[in-house]
């Protein structure tokens, strides 16, 4: 993804209760990520998280979508939850070997630390340098904290000195922490919103996320988390919409889904 441009889309594929909401009847559940990608341009995997698939996989994932399609790809919870940083070298150098089997459909990896994760720069810094030693040139890391304590100058000057980005994230309707810039681009993931039915967005909500965006002046990745009913699907393309309005560049989003309600 180059210039000023966000990359719209969501947190996974397969979900049962998009059908009839993404997903035609006629669709079989195997041919959901092609569906999928004639839809939007972009998709964060999460199930790296649970189980890092082999490179083979990924391979797979590259070749049943466009050209231009990017993954995103969350990092292996070995990594950040049971090893929580330590020793990076050996899942970060996993994970890569891995994930880039997708060429260039691969984009950000998301670096997603354990609620209770006190922030620690020197674990941090190992990690994001390990993952320039071991990866391909370009890549781009987003690291979601969510503790408190990550929020110091320390933490903010480790992201800003290696180039990833901090996850913006909301919950609630509002910003999970701090709005710092510490990269040349972003990366918003949406987990929940206030409007119903739930875990749906307020369009209000939404317009927020677009003015803050607007004012961050990158391209960025954005991706909605609230999947259940399908409620990630209406609030992208709510967001999209409202973008647009703004005078934004945004990729892809599906038609005919019905936004919320002016």
């Amino acid at each position: 993804m180059t210039g000023l441009a966000w990359a719209l889309g969501t947190s996974g594929w397969q979900y049962r209760d998009w059908r009839g909401v993404l997903y035609p009847a006629g669709v079989p559940q195997r041919r959901w990520l092609e569906f999928y990608a004639g839809q939007f341009a972009t998709v964060e995997n999460n199930s790296a998280f649970y189980r890092l698939p082999p490179r083979e996989t990924f391979t797979a994932w590259a070749e049943r979508t466009p050209a231009g399609f990017v993954m995103a790809v969350k990092a292996s919870r070995y990594l950040t939850h049971v090893r929580r940083l330590k020793d990076p070298a050996e899942p970060v150098g996993r994970l890569l070997s891995a994930a880039t089997g997708l060429g260039p459909a691969l984009g950000p990896i998301l670096v997603q630390l354990p609620p209770a994760w006190r922030g620690d720069a020197g674990l941090l810094d190992q990690t994001l340098t390990q993952f320039r030693r071991a990866g391909p040139a370009g890549l781009r890391i987003a690291v979601e904290l969510r503790h408190e304590s990550c929020w110091t100058g320390q933490i903010q000057q480790v992201l800003s000195d290696r180039g990833a980005a901090l996850v913006w994230a909301d919950r609630g309707g509002s910003p999970a922490g701090p709005l710092w810039r510490t990269a040349d681009w972003g990366y918003l993931r949406l987990h929940e919103g206030t409007a119903q039915p739930w875990p749906r967005y307020r369009r209000e909500e939404l317009r927020a996320w677009v003015q803050r965006l607007a004012a961050h002046g990158a391209d960025a990745y954005v991706y909605f988390n609230n999947d259940p009913g399908g409620a990630a699907i209406h609030d992208a393309v709510a967001f999209a919409d409202l973008a647009r309005e703004a005078g934004q560049e945004v990729t892809r989003t599906p038609a005919g889904i019905p936004p919320p309600d002016k």
